[in-house]
């Protein structure tokens, strides 16, 4: 059996066709189950997070396994297969093993060294687990990919090479200007509260955001988001005390004009606001907002052009204004870090609202890493993919290895047994003596060779070196297999 992925992400894909390929939380299990359902899979994970969608497996063959998995992917993502081809890679074995640890790393995110791609990896491997669709060599593959990520960051100044997509959204609208700085004051909206929404909810509270709303479907999980936000606060060092939102006659924060009609959100000593709404609430809470920032798992749009063009418009009115004719510049930024987008591309033309998303992230791409610390993390890659063939090529002969000794043990036994009358003379303790040697003798005959095999087994084309073994002692192959396969024995 060997590695297989196929997959499509921001590097082979238009973010269009991801957008459209986006899979589903709830349908993941089913892509897995279907996966191994499949004839040339026995084991299998998939990684989707906001600009990937990768499934990999352990397949007996690979055309058949390429053009199982290729196939599955367009039926469970809704694109057809002709269409989402010529957009899929396909990596195999060490190539395979390569590309994860490399995704581990950050060096195939958007963003370069990001470090949250640990955690949607070690999602994919928990809820294969779940499906019971990870079997020993995907478990080791993706806990080892896990262990590299760690090793990467720690060792390295990855971290520092890139940040994550919030990060670097926010840097984005903040147009170079100090984030903290920029932030500092604002309402801000947040629309969702899974893992993403709350990793931007976290770095605004410490950025010095004054107010923080959380709106989502399920209103509980927002309420527990909000709670955690009170304690998290600025970070030491992130700026001054929160200024108010709009304070008449002052100067915007640098890039963003100020939130007309809306009324001061800051609290006594720069202290954060935060509190959780219904989704319903979204357009109200839009015609207050200076910042909103959106991550949801809808398959449609959360925030229209007319939506923000509504919530300008009420901010002029709240103000005295005409419509369209209050404070110049930007006084609405959008976020969207969803993956099938949530707000509507058309906003990127409506006045007074600045929108950054996925797509405007790939095109900016910033990548602007430390050449030497990325170069590190190759080198990183580089070594763990050799050990971990050779961990894995060494593995495949301890089965032969165990049931060679399982046999030769069997002789020792059978041969006592057949002297067993010529020892009646002797006394327990010499009889115990006498087998205890024939094992010693034994053991010492199959040590070198079997050591020396797991060895040359762990290097490029070792593989035949287990056949060779089982040929040579005449090895019963049910024996090797229920080496292998253990819970096959069990009733």
């Amino acid at each position: 059996m060997s590695l297989l992925v196929v997959g499509l992400s921001h590097r082979s894909a238009p973010v269009s066709v991801l957008e459209r390929a986006a899979l589903e939380s709830g349908l993941r299990g089913k892509l897995l189950q279907d996966t191994v359902g499949a004839e040339s899979a026995t084991e299998a994970a998939v990684l989707s997070t906001c600009n990937r969608i990768e499934l990999y497996a352990d397949v007996d063959k690979f055309h058949a396994g390429v053009a199982d998995l290729s196939t599955l992917l367009a039926q469970h993502s809704g694109v057809s297969l002709d269409e989402l081809t010529p957009y899929l890679y396909v990596h195999y074995e060490d190539r395979a093993v390569h590309h994860l640890f490399s995704v581990a790393c950050g060096l195939d995110s958007m963003v370069v060294g990001e470090g949250q791609i640990l955690g949607q990896i070690k999602d994919a491997l928990a809820v294969a687990q779940e499906q019971h669709t990870a079997g020993r060599l995907l478990n080791d593959f993706f806990q080892q990919a896990l262990r590299v990520g760690k090793r990467a960051h720690s060792e390295t100044g990855i971290d520092k090479a890139g940040q994550s997509l919030v990060t670097v959204g926010l840097e984005t609208l903040a147009g170079g200007q100090d984030v903290a700085g920029w932030v500092t004051g604002r309402r801000v909206l947040v629309i969702g509260a899974g893992s993403m929404s709350s990793l931007a909810a976290t770095t605004l509270a410490r950025c010095g955001a004054a107010e923080l709303v959380i709106a989502n479907r399920t209103l509980s999980r927002a309420r527990r988001l909000a709670a955690s936000l009170t304690d998290a606060g600025p970070a030491p060092g992130a700026g001054p005390a929160p200024a108010p939102a709009f304070v008449p006659g002052a100067a915007p924060a640098a890039g963003l004009a100020p939130a007309v009609g809306s009324t001061p959100a800051s609290t006594p000593s720069g202290a954060l606001s935060a509190r959780a709404v219904p989704v319903e609430e979204v357009p109200a809470e839009l015609a207050l907002a200076d910042l909103v920032v959106s991550c949801t798992g809808a398959t449609g749009l959360v925030l229209t052009a007319d939506a923000v063009r509504t919530a300008l418009a009420t901010r002029d009115e709240a103000a005295g204004t005409p419509p369209g004719s209050g404070t110049p510049g930007t006084r609405l930024a959008l976020l969207d870090l969803a993956m099938p987008r949530d707000i509507d591309a058309a906003v990127h033309h409506v006045g007074g609202a600045r929108l950054v998303d996925i797509e405007s992230l790939a095109e900016a791409s910033a990548d602007a890493p430390m050449a030497a610390d990325v170069d590190a993390v190759r080198g990183i890659v580089t070594d763990e993919v050799a050990a971990f063939g050779a961990a894995q090529r060494a593995a495949t002969i301890t089965p032969t290895v165990v049931a060679l000794r399982a046999m030769a043990s069997d002789v020792v036994v059978q041969e006592m047994a057949r002297l067993e009358g010529r020892l009646q003379g002797l006394d327990e303790k010499q009889r115990a003596e006498i087998t205890q040697t024939v094992r010693r003798v034994v053991d010492k005959l199959l040590h070198a060779p079997t050591v020396r095999v797991k060895q040359l087994a762990g290097e490029p084309g070792g593989a035949g070196y287990a056949d060779a073994l089982r040929e040579l002692f005449d090895l019963d192959p049910q024996a090797v297999a229920a080496v292998s396969n253990p819970e096959q024995e069990r009733p």
